[in-house]
């Protein structure tokens, strides 16, 4: 089961590290940092970065929960398990076939690219393809496209990477 951890933002990666050393791979199956791939402009031209995907969220796969909650006693910073009430509650099948479709085996979500056309964007590559309809808004200077999704019970704006072209005539 996938669950997800809130720590202080900018903690995820420290956080991450003592995870692994501490707890041992039986108790937690694997420990990460959704992250997505963008673009920023310095020095004129246009770097690829990657920056976590949901900022103060951890996400942690086991099978054997009660354990992982003792365990993570002994690890400093991290806030709490997400659930409801004193329940745990691990992510949906929704949750998890969206981050797995998103951001694959390594979960990075890789930049999107897309053309316009008139008025409208076509996406044509990246994890963004046949979801237009779920793109909010697109910030064109920044090469960004946000997207609300329902994760953690809640609805989440999430930023993902999106490369506009013009058409060539």
């Amino acid at each position: 089961m996938w669950y997800v951890m809130q720590v202080r933002s900018g903690m995820e990666e420290s956080i991450r590290l003592q995870c692994r050393k501490k707890i041992p791979e039986q108790v937690l199956k694997d420990c990460f940092i959704p992250m997505g791939e963008v673009q920023r402009k310095y020095h004129g031209e246009w770097h690829k970065m990657l920056k976590p995907l949901f900022p103060g969220y951890l996400f942690m796969i086991t099978d054997r929960l009660e354990e992982l909650r003792i365990r993570l006693q002994k690890v400093d910073g991290l806030t709490k398990l997400l659930g409801t009430g004193d329940d745990i509650v691990p992510l949906t099948e929704e949750e998890v076939m969206f981050m797995v479709r998103f951001g694959g085996e390594e979960q990075i979500v890789r930049i999107s690219k897309g053309i316009l056309e008139g008025s409208q964007v076509r996406v044509v590559s990246g994890p963004l393809v046949g979801m237009e309809g779920s793109i909010q808004k697109i910030n064109y200077h920044k090469r960004m496209a946000y997207l609300k999704t329902h994760m953690f019970g809640r609805e989440q704006e999430i930023k993902i990477g999106l490369e506009v072209v013009m058409p060539k005539s």
